[in-house]
């Protein structure tokens, strides 16, 4: 009975956490800045990545050995860019959506408290039923794969800020400031650009704990 009660305390911990225009369908699409900050931090993990090499490229060619090839670092070129945003909203398909924050985090790598409880409800032998088969869990839900094609949509149209931002001002400004603060957003609300991911924030863990010691 103990269960039972526990586990109907923390469903309804996530109905009330995930509210929201789609809250009939339990579903929140990821809005403007949440797919431009998450486009904008892959971009830049992915370049931090690739440019810690000290490689030197040679571009072009000749037809004799008199006239040297052009030498540029890969740091610098356009095939760094390139290379770096090729499949970059794939990496998208690695995120969860973790419903018992509000703010942006919610769209996070790494299984959510609320699904690594609900696995470890399963493991316990008690029976959870959330109307998805149980190993559709941890299939990419609906708002990761919609914010996949909202991440190509900004990448198609802005390609172009994205290439100026690589080549002029990386360094000096931040993709998140320069392509979605100043020109993505710069008519929308950009106040997600602030979120960070705090660990556990407050009230959170300490339902997900209670469950847990319930269940024991």
């Amino acid at each position: 009975m103990c269960s039972q009660i526990s586990l109907l305390l923390f469903l309804a911990f996530i109905i009330c956490v995930s509210s929201g225009p789609e809250e009939n369908e339990g579903v929140k699409y990821a809005n403007k800045c949440e797919v431009c900050k998450i486009l904008a931090t892959e971009l830049e993990n992915r370049l931090e990545e690739t440019g810690k090499t000290n490689e030197v490229l040679e571009i072009g060619y000749s037809v004799d050995d008199v006239k040297p090839k052009k030498k540029s670092h890969y740091r610098k070129s356009e095939l760094r860019l390139l290379e770096s945003l090729d499949g970059i909203c794939n990496k998208i398909l690695d995120y969860n959506i973790h419903k018992e924050r509000t703010d942006s985090t919610r769209f996070a790598k790494g299984m959510s408290q609320t699904f690594k409880t609900l696995h470890g409800l399963v493991n316990k032998g008690v029976k959870v039923e959330l109307g998805i088969p149980h190993e559709l869990w941890d299939k990419p839900s609906v708002e990761i794969t919609d914010l996949k094609s909202q991440c190509e949509k900004v990448l198609e149209e802005y390609e172009e800020d994205i290439e100026h931002w690589y080549f002029h001002h990386q360094g000096i400004v931040s993709l998140k400031q320069y392509l979605c603060a100043d020109k993505f957003l710069k008519d929308s609300h950009s106040e997600c650009l602030k979120d960070e991911l705090q660990g556990n924030k407050k009230g959170e863990m300490e339902i997900l704990q209670k469950v847990g010691k319930d269940e024991l």
